[in-house]
């Protein structure tokens, strides 16, 4: 699937020679690179990521401001080094105009810090969800249309302690910086409404054998917290099923996305009921998404896609989206500094499929949050249901500045377990 996948999307391209400029001229393509992951542990993802991408061009006939988009896409593995040895590949030999991507946490945070290096080139956000990659030292040039991790997790902590009845919790978590946000995102909440957090595990990225954290949660606790996604967490499944699992269990986003509800075997029914939150959900009757959903069922074949779209479509879609409608404003001249375009993201409200998103002051998006249970559907598939939605979440989770930076940056004990920040 990434090979046909991937010539796919190389099949948009219109091969040239020479570096990227930053105006049209005769209505010469506008270059434009795409940092997605296509390997390890959240190849799978990245595949719908891509997905998106391709049906964004497509319902545009590949077109913006007048010019044809000629796209060159570069895989990554989620880790630093390799987003932006990839990122350098395309603005550096490539000559792209725009960057798109990446799709991981600690990706995010160190393409951030590569734009800075990079004035002349936009870089608009895949899907990769750290908070730090915004909400500190953020770079002029770097645009998130997608919210954070903290954010997907608005409404989570107190959903669980209100309706589920869920006092103490344990956590586990994949050791980077995305899940240290989505656990900050689900503490607070958790915590102010008189939840305890007894334990927080920690697993590398790319885990294959769970059996020692498995062993080690306690047996005294109303529920445990997963913050894994991807392989690790069907790899989780299978063997927390094989050792007779049997606690009350709270997903982390990615742990209930359609990438994972949607994998092979049967240890994913584990999840049916399970609470989560995110920045989408699968039975959403909003008339964007509804139509969002019918176009990708039509444009890609059974088989070859989930029956929803992914967060991680949902996300480049939405950054390509965001890209088209500047372009087009700015009737394909992106203007002396791409200052123009930049201008035009900072201040657009993008109509998107999972609600109104706006940037704040970093170029940090505003949006809606999802309560969600997963449920079984008559098909047998399982989904996400709305339980609760959360509209304008902001990357402070309401909070003051003040109280908000006196929480400090997401980390393996951050933030600090309190019923009042």
């Amino acid at each position: 699937m990434k090979r046909s996948l991937l010539g796919t999307i190389s099949g948009l391209a219109l091969v040239t020679a020479g570096a990227g400029m930053a105006f049209a001229q005769d209505g010469e393509p506008l270059k434009v690179g795409v940092l997605v992951t296509l390997e390890g542990t959240y190849a799978v993802p990245g595949e719908d990521g891509v997905r998106g991408i391709k049906l964004a061009l497509d319902q545009a006939d590949n077109m913006a401001g007048g010019r044809k988009i000629e796209l060159t896409t570069v895989s990554t593995d989620t880790t630093p080094d390799t987003a932006v040895r990839s990122a350098r590949k395309l603005v550096e030999q490539d000559g792209v105009d725009i960057v798109i991507g990446p799709l991981s946490g600690s990706e995010g945070i160190a393409i951030r810090d590569y734009a800075k290096t990079q004035p002349d080139v936009t870089f608009i956000n895949g899907i990769s969800g750290a908070q730090e990659t915004t909400l500190v030292d953020p770079a002029d040039n770097f645009f998130r249309f997608n919210m954070e991790g903290a954010q997907w997790s608005a409404g989570l902590g107190e959903y669980v302690v209100n309706e589920k009845g869920y006092k103490t919790v344990a956590t586990i978590g994949e050791d980077y910086s995305f899940i240290y946000t989505q656990v900050l995102g689900f503490a607070i909440g958790f915590c102010q409404a008189g939840g305890e957090i007894t334990d927080r595990f920690w697993v590398p990225l790319g885990t294959k054998d769970f059996g020692s954290i498995i062993a080690a949660l306690p047996d005294d606790v109303d529920a445990i917290y997963l913050g894994l996604g991807g392989g690790d967490a069907v790899n989780f499944l299978n063997q927390y099923q094989q050792a007779g699992g049997e606690a009350n269990l709270i997903g982390g986003t990615i742990m209930v996305d359609g990438t994972v509800l949607n994998s092979k075997g049967s240890a994913k029914e584990a999840l049916i009921g399970v609470p989560s939150s995110g920045p989408q959900a699968d039975t959403y009757d909003g008339e964007n998404w509804v139509k969002f959903v019918k176009a990708y069922q039509e444009h890609f074949p059974e088989g070859e896609r989930f029956p929803t779209p992914s967060l991680f479509a949902t996300g480049y879609y939405n950054a390509t989206n965001a890209m088209l409608q500047c372009v087009d404003q700015v009737n394909g001249d992106l203007g002396e500094g791409q200052a123009a375009f930049r201008d035009c993201l900072a201040n657009l409200e993008l109509d998107a499929p999972n609600g109104k998103i706006t940037l704040d002051e970093n170029r940090q998006a505003i949006g809606t949050n999802f309560i969600t249970e997963v449920v079984e559907k008559d098909d047998g598939t399982l989904a996400n249901e709305v339980v609760e939605v959360k509209d304008g979440v902001d990357q402070r989770l309401g909070l003051s500045k003040e109280s908000f930076d006196a929480i400090g940056l997401p980390g393996r004990d951050v933030p600090e377990c309190k019923t009042s920040y």
